[in-house]
């Protein structure tokens, strides 16, 4: 068993050793002068933009809540009103999250509970606002 266990730690390391990067030179370069690899200078999505900070579920007064969750680099915006569910695609604009809803474009942006225009949400220090009357927070 032991033999057998050596023979595939050995298979694996000569498979492992064989799957060098072939783009690379195979010795030392017969140039005088060796030049670093260039660098891209395209700028990498961060994944700690301020809207992805705010995925998941924010709490608004009666019932009602925002639900924020990500598809590749979309948004899903999930509004549960007074009037029932509804889901809408949403892209980053900054510290904002827009989506289209009723042929408008509409945003989501960080606050305060006084900037809600909700009497339910004036001492909270965590909101998200989409317009006056319409916000959700987080304790």
């Amino acid at each position: 068993m032991a033999k057998t266990h050596f023979c595939m730690i050995a298979l694996l390391m000569t498979v492992v050793t064989g799957c060098e990067d072939r783009t690379q030179p195979a010795g030392p370069s017969s140039s005088a002068t060796s030049n670093p690899p260039a660098r891209s200078t395209t700028a990498l999505p961060t994944a700690n933009n301020v809207t992805d900070q705010w995925l998941g579920k924010w709490i608004g007064p009666e019932g009602t809540y925002l639900v924020l969750s990500k598809n590749a680099d979309k948004y899903v915006v999930e509004i549960h009103s007074l009037d029932g569910p509804a889901t809408y695609e949403g892209t980053s604009a900054g510290d904002r999250i827009e989506f289209q809803r009723d042929g408008k474009i509409e945003s989501i942006h960080a606050g305060k509970g006084h900037e809600t225009g909700m009497k339910w949400l004036l001492d909270k220090k965590n909101c998200l606002i989409i317009r006056t009357g319409e916000g959700f927070c987080r304790d």
